[in-house]
């Protein structure tokens, strides 16, 4: 007791400080209301010590101790997520711990319950009854299950005594029948009635998870006493049928047997709360973030339904594992006490309370831990809810009595194996959580904790400054605003990059490179080792985010956007040696300082201003694979004849006042019926080597989500295919990456987005590229080629192509760069519009190039 008392002070020192811990600050407001309910717990628990040392001295000695830990730790943690309901816990401590008080007095108090045991089920099932007239739901009319007696914020749930008036007269009926001799049917049919009763009720009230408990208590109360193994086969078989009809006959029972079996089918839906639960459990590690440090209230009912992850997220595995152990320990406890009763009526007792205390404790953590579906019922002893509470402490009482037995005196078992086989079933059932915990909370940990609809990053942003996105000139991108530790938020600084710099959300995740670059912008990458190992121990917090830069150019990126302006479709503008992206435009966009006012809008928006479509885009790529297919002729020297009457046939994108004279001529107007000569002179298997190298068959490595590169295949129709309406489909930054090759002397880059981190101890650090170049052409073999696309310029090539897609829409492809020889910083340009509109297409790219080569 005295060990129960410290770990308790302990916890509630923890709770009281957590608010410094969590703000980095001794200058805040602390917690010190749960101390009434630790003075409580301290008061009534001693007092009760003392009242057993004197009134029972023989009982068991663990027992007692074993609630303590249980019934203090759950009210700690009560308090720490709702002062409401932690009073309210205190209230029926109080309540539960008297009548335990009282009982202690009560001459033949287990005989009471043996005499008059038809008496007690029958009120029971009067009560539980009653909730079909009056029964109500404490949070709410309307809002859950009526299951509950009671108003003014007093309830209490009816089928909670149920299960141990069940169990007393079980124990009673059976000790007084079964020397009779009687066969098993004529033993059990007065029971069966009344059990039978007892589950229609429950069934009515759709209260399934009590249901499902009853029947494994009638299972396990029957089989001790008779001792008959077919009695759990033929229970074995009803419980299966009841489940496979509780499928099919009620909607609760699939949704939660289907949320079992795949919770991540649903996240955010049906499956929440376990996803959420599973997320806490991961999240307290091996040590767990402490009393106060963690999120518990994440996950619904955490309260009650889920303390089981509350306690495992702020005391991690050791506690989940301790929790476990003192349930181990109660059930060995229990089984002793059923051992060295002293008749057959009280051994049935303490191992059907034994049973129903620990099964109905494996019932909810398997549910935490998805061992097993969801049932809604309490953890005995820790969940917050009087009537749990009051009949968890009085099954206690009952099992103190039965064990007041001298130990030098054990009673004679006829038969021990029943008990035996109680016992390693229910520890069996123990070790599996204890086994799942660790599954979850370490294994799986890291994985689950990186999901983008973990809340618990969202809520650390708001105590810990994440990093900034920075643009090449140092310019806020996206950045964390806010004075001081519980302030902070996100806000994004340029709407019009918010495909490409993204969001982070407690509701709607991460997206973007706010997704990608996390584990920087959050401190856990690029900071020491030992100082993220050090914030997470003494704070549950990651140290400070790094600041990122990019190599987007804002003024730049301004420019861009002004000149797409209203047009749906997207622009890539790099630098073809280096690959840094200067300028990534995808329009339609949205604001991410505004997701809750328009999420559904924006999921619902045809136009898909949340898709990026420069890397999620797929487009076919029409004849803007003329300038590239030109050149791997040329380098083949496998040219054909131009064919004459482009411009009279319509084949060109842009129509000149004249027939095109020469080859590049041809492509950089988008002339699509000379594409199929060239590909029937470079043969299906050059043509495919060529896209392999161009890039088109893998997706280029850039820190945001991209769309599927298109997988190579044989290829069957040549002239379609080197007309770019094959199956052949490419994102514009593919595209982008293609064009390149073409002003830098055949190699294709590696692209850079994220170029350099600001480290605490070093400063700005450059960032590699994921990949290296790639040869495309053989170097110095593109000049002639490129000069000739735009002959009116010593600057830059171009080419503006036609598209047709699936669902028969044109796009337009607009490539453009500095030729090879330029003096100045190369670019490379690509610009695609989901529209049939060359003219407009060229002129931005025409502005964009103006406006960066000539600032």
């Amino acid at each position: 007791m005295r060990l129960a008392a410290l770990f308790l002070v302990g916890l509630a020192l923890t709770l009281t400080l957590s608010p410094a811990v969590r703000e980095h600050s001794w200058a805040v407001t602390y917690r010190w209301i749960h101390w009434i309910g630790l003075a409580v717990w301290f008061l009534l628990f001693s007092l009760l010590h003392q009242r057993t040392m004197r009134l029972i001295p023989e009982r068991d000695p663990f027992l007692l101790p074993i609630a303590a830990v249980m019934t203090g730790w759950g009210l700690m943690e009560i308090w720490r997520m709702t002062s409401t309901f932690g009073l309210r816990q205190t209230i029926w401590l109080a309540i539960s711990l008297l009548a335990v008080w009282a009982g202690l007095r009560i001459p033949d108090a287990l005989q009471l319950l043996r005499r008059y045991k038809y008496i007690w089920l029958t009120s029971g099932l009067l009560l539980t009854g009653l909730t079909f007239f009056f029964g109500t739901y404490p949070e709410g009319a309307g809002s859950g299950p009526r299951l509950w007696l009671g108003c003014c914020g007093v309830y209490f749930q009816p089928s909670e005594p149920l299960k141990l008036l069940l169990i007393v007269y079980l124990a009673a009926y059976l000790a007084d029948n079964l020397h009779l001799r009687a066969s098993v049917i004529q033993l059990i049919t007065p029971t069966l009635i009344l059990a039978g009763l007892a589950l229609v009720l429950l069934v009515a009230q759709r209260d399934l998870g009590t249901a499902t408990q009853f029947i494994f208590l009638y299972i396990i109360v029957l089989y001790i006493a008779t001792g008959r193994p077919r009695v759990l086969v033929l229970a074995a078989l009803a419980v299966g049928l009841a489940a496979i009809g509780g499928y099919f006959s009620f909607d609760v029972v699939r949704l939660r047997i289907d949320a079992w079996l795949n919770p991540w089918l649903d996240p955010s839906g049906r499956s929440y709360q376990i996803v959420q639960s599973l997320l806490a459990i991961s999240a307290g590690d091996i040590l767990g973030s402490g009393l106060g440090l963690g999120n518990p209230s994440l996950v619904p009912v955490a309260h009650s339904d889920f303390i089981y992850s509350a306690i495992a997220e702020e005391s991690g595995l050791v506690g989940s594992l301790g929790l476990i152990l003192l349930l181990g320990l109660l059930a060995l406890r229990g089984l002793r006490a059923a051992l060295h009763a002293p008749d057959a009526y009280q051994r049935y007792l303490a191992a059907g309370l034994t049973a129903y205390l620990v099964s109905q404790s494996i019932l909810i953590i398997g549910g935490n831990l998805r061992l097993l579906p969801l049932t809604g019922v309490t953890l005995p002893f820790v969940s917050y809810g009087g009537s749990s509470l009051l009949i968890s402490c009085i099954s206690l009482l009952i099992l103190l009595l039965i064990s007041n037995q001298p130990d030098e005196e054990p009673a004679l078992v006829p038969n021990p194996r029943p008990y035996v086989f109680l016992g390693a079933i229910l520890l069996a059932g123990l070790g599996l959580a204890g086994l799942f915990s660790g599954w979850w909370g370490v294994v799986r940990g890291p994985d689950l904790l990186g999901r983008n609809d973990n809340p618990r990053r969202a809520v650390a942003d708001r105590y810990v400054r994440r990093g900034a996105l920075l643009d090449r000139q140092g310019l806020a991108l996206n950045a964390t605003s806010g004075e001081k530790p519980g302030e902070y938020s996100r806000v994004n600084l340029y709407p019009p990059l918010s495909p490409v710099v993204g969001y982070t959300h407690p509701i709607y995740g991460l997206a973007g490179l706010e997704s990608s670059q996390d584990p920087y912008l959050r401190g856990l990458k690029g900071n020491p080792a030992i100082l993220v190992a050090w914030h997470q121990i003494l704070f549950s917090q990651p140290p400070q985010g790094l600041d990122l830069r990019l190599s987007l150019d804002l003024n730049i990126q301004r420019q861009v956007d002004l000149l797409l302006g209203d047009h749906q479709g997207a622009v890539v503008l790099l630098n073809p040696e280096t690959g840094e992206i200067l300028a990534m435009a995808s329009h339609p966009y949205f604001d991410p300082n505004h997701l809750d006012q328009n999420w559904n809008q924006l999921i619902k928006d045809p136009s898909a201003p949340l898709v990026n479509r420069v890397t999620l885009g797929q487009y076919p790529p029409g004849a803007a694979l003329g300038p590239f297919l030109l050149a791997e002729s040329l380098v083949e020297n496998k040219t054909p004849n131009l064919p004459a009457g482009l411009v009279a046939n319509g084949s060109c994108a842009l129509v000149p006042d004249h027939e095109p004279a020469t080859w590049a001529e041809a492509v950089s107007l988008g002339c699509s019926a000379p594409l199929a000569s060239l590909g029937e002179q470079l043969g299906p298997d050059r043509l495919g080597q060529l896209f392999e190298r161009l890039g088109f068959y893998s997706s280029p490595d850039v820190p945001l989500h991209t769309a599927a590169a298109s997988p190579r295949q044989p290829i069957h129709n040549v002239r379609q295919a080197a007309q770019g309406q094959g199956d052949l489909s490419v994102s514009p930054i593919q595209m982008a990456l293609a064009a390149a090759s073409l002003g830098s002397s055949g190699q294709r880059p590696a692209p850079r987005l994220v170029i350099a981190m600001d480290t605490p101890d070093e400063g700005w650090k450059i960032l590699p590229p994921f990949t290296k170049p790639a040869d495309a052409f053989p170097s110095g073999s593109l000049e002639g080629i490129l000069q000739g696309m735009n002959p009116d310029s010593q600057m830059t090539w171009e080419s503006t192509a036609l598209a047709r897609t699936g669902d028969q829409k044109t796009v337009t492809w607009y490539l453009t760069g500095t030729l090879p020889r330029w003096q100045g910083a190369p670019l490379t340009l690509v610009v695609l519009l989901e529209e049939n509109n060359p003219a407009v297409a060229r002129s931005i790219g025409h502005a964009i190039i103006q406006d960066v080569l000539h600032p």
